[in-house]
């Protein structure tokens, strides 16, 4: 009430998600705009979000758009590489590359895992880029350092296949268990793929089964692991479901 516009931000964001209060997309919009008003990044950020939702008042594309614009020329890491998206997938606006290029460089800059790992993605591609897997390498570097699953399951492979990055196959099993872990299906059906065929870790069929089924699970079925773990008898079978059970319930 003061005209505090960080603190505007934050009763919006209160309502918004129903902390203390019952939520109330209608009063977040209401704060968020009283904030974005003062120039508040974070608040003109949340409610670009809300106006092309439709959370709050009516779906506003263009306003939307103006408000992630907005908070993207005031540094707003998320609001830049979201623009990024929206040019990319060329739905709301035109198709550019060019600029959704420019705008993941100018995030990834900023430190946005995403943008980095979404960057990456082009150069391996060479999609608005000159295809370069040297960069791409480079940049799932950073977003691994950060955490992000994705990027940590495709520096793994490029580390396996020495694309773009010196060829480590250890450094590159640890991560893909280290995402398996997480849940990544694609992870997981890798992980399986070198504990079946013991390159790059120790054979073990049954950990591999483990992996296999919980990829599967996942969405991630694989004919070859399907016959390379035949040979495995019913005792080795169940004690890889039972290895699973009980991964998925540590997690």
């Amino acid at each position: 009430e003061a005209g505090d516009a960080a603190a505007m931000t934050l009763l919006a964001e209160l309502y918004a998600n129903g902390q203390g209060v019952g939520r109330n997309d209608a009063k977040a919009a209401e704060w968020y705009k009283l904030a974005a008003a003062r120039g508040e990044r974070n608040a003109m950020f949340a409610l670009g979000i809300m106006r092309l939702g439709g959370r709050g008042g009516p779906a506003d594309r263009t306003e939307g758009l103006r408000l992630l614009d907005e908070a993207a020329k005031l540094g707003h890491a998320i609001a830049v590489y979201d623009l990024g998206l929206v040019y990319l997938e060329g739905q709301m606006v035109p198709q550019d590359l060019k600029r959704a290029i420019e705008l993941f460089r100018a995030a990834s800059q900023a430190g946005s895992p995403d943008a980095q790992y979404a960057l990456a993605t082009l150069y391996k591609e060479g999609r608005g880029v000159e295809q370069n897997a040297t960069e791409a390498a480079r940049l799932l570097n950073q977003a691994v350092a950060a955490n992000h699953l994705d990027a940590m399951v495709e520096l793994a492979i490029a580390l396996f296949n020495g694309t773009g990055i010196a060829k480590d196959e250890s450094a590159a099993v640890s991560l893909l268990e280290k995402a398996a872990k997480r849940g990544h299906p694609i992870a997981q059906n890798r992980l399986a793929r070198v504990l079946a065929t013991g390159r790059g870790a120790p054979l073990n069929k049954i950990e591999a089964l483990k992996w296999h089924n919980a990829a599967k699970v996942g969405g991630n079925g694989d004919v070859m692991l399907d016959k390379l773990l035949d040979d495995l008898s019913p005792e080795d079978r169940q004690k890889a479901a039972n290895e699973a059970r009980k991964w998925v319930l540590e997690r």
